[in-house]
């Protein structure tokens, strides 16, 4: 009896052991492959670090001759807490004037530098608000002189700016008060929203290109109606940017060939509102059916 007690416990033992032995080797393993990858994304940051640096000394010739003009209208999109430092933010935007970037909208969630925007236009020289530009020509504008037209969004300016716009809709309609109308004349047209976002102040152009700043590969809430063609590349941590990652992306933004096809469009969606009546002023909501 006590001989076949050891053996159980010699048993019990070298299973534990095994065990051990086998956890150990998934650990190892999961560290080695880390390590691995971590040394991959190392190695591409340096490389991209060196890269960046000559395109910025002007080393690699390719990206000196920048047909600036496929880029009518940049966005830049900042993560809220990179948001924050202004300083850096003015050196981004210095960098596409000596480009020759001439419409820019930047963006954040919270609305701080929309709240900056003074202050950020105090520090460029040649810098204009865009609500106080001509839209109309807006984006032909050639001139070679290092001016930006800047335009400042937040998110109040995508799922309220909607909402306040289905409001001015639902309210027309409420006015209009004609029960004879077909339910092809009742149909909000892409054209009808378009006006009511632009009597909100939110109808800004369709951005080219969209720049994310920040560690979230996302366009944080910019308005979904901007960027049916727009092409989003994510740049990193705004701490870390570098001009010649700048250059390089508008560069390959700008040999690239768009082809413009039917696509769906944001207001080809139904409209539904919702509507309140103890309210003294009817606050129409716009749910999206899909």
């Amino acid at each position: 009896m006590d001989f076949k007690d050891q053996t159980q416990k010699v048993y019990r033992l070298i299973a534990e052991l095994v065990m051990q032995i086998g956890n150990l080797g998934v650990r190892l393993l999961w560290h080695l492959l880390h390590f691995i990858v971590s040394l991959w994304y190392f190695a591409l940051g340096i490389v991209s670090a060196i890269e960046s640096y000559l395109i910025s000394r002007g080393v690699l010739k390719r990206y000196k001759t920048l047909d600036i003009g496929k880029l009518r209208y940049l966005a830049i999109v900042v993560e809220s807490e990179d948001a924050h430092q202004i300083t850096k933010v003015i050196k981004l935007l210095q960098w596409l004037m000596a480009i020759g970037v001439k419409c820019a909208c930047l963006y954040d969630t919270e609305g701080i530098l929309k709240k900056s925007k003074e202050s950020i236009l105090a520090r460029l020289n040649n810098a204009t608000l865009f609500e106080e530009a001509d839209e109309n020509n807006l984006l032909l504008d050639h001139d070679h002189n290092k001016h930006i037209t800047l335009e400042f969004a937040s998110l109040s300016d995508g799922k309220e700016a909607v909402a306040k716009a289905a409001n001015i809709l639902f309210m027309k309609y409420l006015q209009s008060g004609d029960p004879g109308k077909s339910e092809e004349e009742s149909f909000f047209t892409e054209a009808h929203l378009t006006e009511a976002l632009r009597a909100v102040g939110c109808r800004g152009p369709e951005p080219d290109l969209l720049l994310v700043y920040g560690p979230a590969r996302c366009h944080l809430g910019f308005p979904l109606w901007r960027i049916r063609y727009t092409e989003i590349v994510h740049m990193g941590p705004l701490k870390t940017m570098r001009r010649g990652s700048l250059i390089k992306a508008i560069y390959r933004f700008t040999m690239v060939r768009q082809n413009y096809g039917k696509s769906f469009s944001f207001f080809d969606l139904n409209w539904i509102f919702l509507v309140n009546p103890p309210r003294e002023e009817c606050i129409a909501e716009a749910v999206y059916c899909f």
